[in-house]
């Protein structure tokens, strides 16, 4: 069976701190062992970090990378995902995929021969929360506070703190909480998850402060109810007086300050945000080298 990652739960806790060793070895050294390779990169939605990494990340792998926006094969209204997933599949080694809808990573998958990355869905986004955690991973047993949507990269995160046994308090708006199904599962898995709906009570004795934009891309009609309805939820200095003395900062970016996050903190001595996003390219260059040395029905 080939090694698809849409979803962090299609990883076990081995595999991540796997992946983790790989990311910290390709940090280190040089490693041109995927010449020859193409990476296909699928992006409904536009990027700077997601497209960047993986390109910068395949290139300096030796392979090269096929870049496909949504008005170089219109899926699902041009062609098929299913005849678009069978084509790539005779060309290119691994699809990396950003999306609208979870639904249309689940059938590039269930038609693809070779390898896909979930790289965005309105779902998940697990490369970004593995990049997070590894961020993270000499901070011991970390007391996370989530701040502001209960959004992909929040259910990614709820469900990577089942894997890695990890504390995670999530605040959002009433109305704006995770989904219960994916806290069910991270709960069920062991992860200390709590959900709250005041900021302050959840980044009491936090080590890391977590947080992401009010409005992500789709949701741009719903702007201004979000922003009354996340006004409590800023990341500004005085929630971080709740929170310890020490604690980190992060965000996934792009960040609108001056709404969830202030300049003064984004910019601050405690935020890792920077680090965070450089971590992306080692995180995404050992995600590519471990489904490479994976099995698939194709070899690559």
């Amino acid at each position: 069976m080939k090694r698809d990652i849409l979803s962090i739960l299609d990883l076990s806790r081995e595999d991540i701190l796997k992946i983790f060793e790989l990311a910290e070895d390709l940090k280190s050294r040089r490693d041109d062992s995927l010449k020859g390779h193409t990476l296909a990169l699928i992006f409904e939605k536009p990027s700077l970090r997601t497209r960047v990494t993986f390109e910068v990340a395949m290139n300096q792998l030796g392979g090269s990378v096929v870049y496909l926006s949504s008005q170089d094969i219109q899926m699902g209204k041009r062609e098929s995902v299913k005849d678009i997933a069978k084509n790539l599949s005779k060309w290119v080694d691994l699809i990396a995929a950003r999306v609208f809808s979870h639904r249309t990573l689940l059938e590039l998958s269930r038609n693809a021969e070779i390898p896909v990355i979930n790289a965005l869905s309105d779902l998940e986004h697990p490369c970004q929360v593995l990049a997070d955690y590894f961020t993270l991973r000499e901070v011991t047993k970390p007391i996370i506070a989530w701040i502001g949507d209960g959004n992909n990269v929040c259910n990614s995160l709820i469900l990577g703190a089942g894997l890695l046994d990890v504390n995670l308090r999530v605040a959002t708006p009433r109305g704006y909480e995770p989904e219960r199904e994916v806290i069910k599962k991270a709960q069920d898995m062991g992860g200390d998850i709590k959900i709250f709906n005041d900021p302050i009570e959840a980044v009491k004795g936090a080590d890391v402060i977590y947080t992401d934009v009010w409005t992500s891309m789709g949701q741009e009609e719903e702007r201004e109810k979000r922003r009354r309805d996340f006004k409590d939820f800023q990341v500004n200095e005085e929630l971080l007086k709740f929170a310890k003395a020490n604690c980190l900062v992060m965000h996934c970016l792009p960040a609108h300050r001056g709404e969830e996050i202030t300049d003064e903190v984004i910019d601050g001595k405690n935020s890792i945000v920077w680090k965070q996003a450089e971590n992306r390219l080692y995180i995404e260059k050992a995600i590519i080298k471990w489904l490479s040395i994976h099995p698939s029905t194709r070899d690559i």
